[in-house]
């Protein structure tokens, strides 16, 4: 079976028993260190894959980092495109704690409080402890580029494919959008 994780790492893969011929594209800072993964540096938004090239294409809380909704629209068709089946994992807009930084709420802020508040302070820097540095560089992409989805629009984004929510305590933490192969 030849999967493309599209945003990924070795490191998630590990745990099989049995792995696929994976090829993982994402950045270049993320280069694995795994001689038996294909490793593509790119974006997600513009596969440098041929249409159907992989029996399943596999993206893991990757949608929401791309930008605004051109981006992930054309996200979305590049996983169709070039995936036979698909699954792509994203956190729900409307479970009520903000899965990046983890602090409750901050998501649905208008953009000026949000930003107020995550420049001064997240549940994710008071537990992490990050430099000043990575704590700088992970807020400003948080405030620039995250942009959670709701049900609505991963239906749209993916017609093809079904909607499957991960619940946790019954709220819809995660949504998936999943097409089987045919």
């Amino acid at each position: 079976m030849r999967v493309l994780d599209v945003g990924g790492t070795a490191m998630n893969w590990e745990y099989l028993s049995v792995r696929p011929r994976l090829t993982i594209l994402n950045e270049e800072r993320e280069r694995p260190d795994a001689d038996e993964v294909m490793w593509v540096a790119g974006d997600g938004c513009a596969l440098p894959f041929r249409d159907g090239a992989f029996d399943i294409v596999f993206s893991n809380s990757v949608i929401e980092h791309v930008g605004g909704p051109e981006r992930q629209r054309q996200f979305a068709r590049e996983i169709a495109r070039v995936g036979k089946a698909y699954w792509v994992q994203t956190p729900n807009r409307w479970f009520p704690v903000e899965p990046h930084l983890l602090t409750p709420f901050l998501h649905w802020a208008p953009s000026g409080l949000r930003a107020a508040i995550a420049r001064r302070f997240t549940v994710w820097e008071w537990i992490t402890r990050p430099t000043s540095d990575r704590r700088e560089f992970y807020i400003e992409h948080f405030l620039r580029d995250v942009r959670l989805l709701g049900p609505a629009e991963i239906k749209r984004l993916f017609p093809g494919g079904q909607l499957i929510r991960e619940r946790l305590l019954g709220l819809t933490k995660s949504l998936v959008a999943a097409r089987p192969a045919t």
